[in-house]
């Protein structure tokens, strides 16, 4: 087994605005959902401002501009200016401007943050495959209709290089969960074949853009999905704090392949404003807070008192460890009931 293979959630002495000089947080399922502020969101953000750590916004949404993201956050009463927002759309559009001429036509099937990225690096966004596009790009548009999703079929099907910003393939709204931009790829692949280029979460593009546009030197990533924010960290060799106030359940956790382990686990971002506990080896068990955990044959258990986040930390590491370089597969349903999670 490879000795790189996270093994348990680490442990952290300070807290973590204090261990790192930059969070890089997602926004859907983080920050807030749909159009409502996550609880405990906008007062950790704060505290751990006004401790000196550096807030950086990281989405895979490419609907929006920046600005109009900063408008909401700051609306929310977390101060925040267009450059502290990094979009999927941002780095798409930087990556079809290294493959392109400058000044190419790009047909944009997406919202106006969309637009506008393409516009940043000097191309120029069109709306239909026969005005003879460079590339085609797809990004997250909530008002997005077939008609704009078949010119991309079109465009592909004659051969036109193919981007997305992302591909996730739901995202977090406020009456639960809804299709995302990796769905609306889905349905162009469906239809014309291929496999676009991603940018965004977790694909190294959207790291790079986002390192370049903050200069962080010991950056956190921050986020809800373990398939695009812990594994884009986990890409970017960077530590990651995995928050449960978004699509990820604990027993998806539980299950966890390497590249999903993140480096700390906690409830939601009052995490960043305390020290994170060890998880220390007990025996054949785990034992974090008031639990032990151990992983027996095919049977997880768990026993003990504390926290359920606690009980949580020791349940990875006992499923972690006992997975190796693969996912846990057993049932972890009794285990995560006993700890109230």
């Amino acid at each position: 087994m490879n000795e790189q293979v996270r093994r348990q959630p680490d442990g952290c002495r300070h807290a973590l605005s204090e261990a790192y000089d930059t969070a890089l947080l997602d926004l859907d399922g983080v920050v807030y959902a749909g159009g409502q502020a996550i609880e405990h969101a906008v007062a950790s953000l704060t505290r751990a401002r006004e401790g000196g750590m550096h807030l950086a916004y990281v989405t895979n949404n490419a609907a929006r501009t920046p600005q109009a993201v900063a408008d909401q956050l700051s609306g929310f009463g977390l101060p925040t200016g267009s450059d502290d927002v990094i979009t999927s759309a941002q780095a798409v559009a930087r990556l079809i401007s290294e493959q392109v001429p400058p000044g190419a036509r790009v047909l944009a099937i997406g919202g106006e943050g969309l637009r506008v990225a393409l516009r940043e690096r000097g191309l120029v966004p069109v709306g239909s495959a026969d005005d003879d596009p460079a590339a085609v790009v797809q990004g997250y548009d909530p008002s997005l209709d077939w008609e704009r999703l078949a010119e991309a079929a079109y465009a592909v099907q004659r051969g036109v290089p193919w981007f997305a910003s992302n591909t996730d393939l739901t995202i977090p709204k406020e009456r639960g969960i809804a299709p995302g931009n990796g769905a609306l790829v889905e349905v162009v692949r469906i239809a014309a074949g291929g496999t676009p280029q991603v940018a965004g979460k977790p694909q190294p593009p959207m790291h790079r853009e986002t390192v370049l546009r903050t200069g962080a030197q010991r950056p956190l990533v921050i986020g809800d999905r373990l398939d695009t924010d812990i594994e884009g960290a986990c890409n970017g060799e960077v530590d990651s704090l995995l928050v449960l106030t978004g699509v990820t359940t604990p027993a998806a956790l539980l299950a966890a392949p390497p590249e999903h382990r993140p480096a700390y686990v906690d409830e939601d971002l009052r995490g960043l404003l305390t020290p994170q506990p060890e998880v220390t080896a007990d025996g054949g068990g785990f034992r974090c807070g008031g639990w032990r955990a151990e992983a027996a044959g095919d049977t997880l258990r768990v026993a003990g008192e504390g926290t359920p986040v606690d009980g949580l930390r020791a349940l990875c590491a006992a499923a972690w460890t006992a997975a190796g370089d693969g996912s846990y597969a057993a049932d972890t349903g009794p285990a995560l009931a006993r700890i109230g999670s």
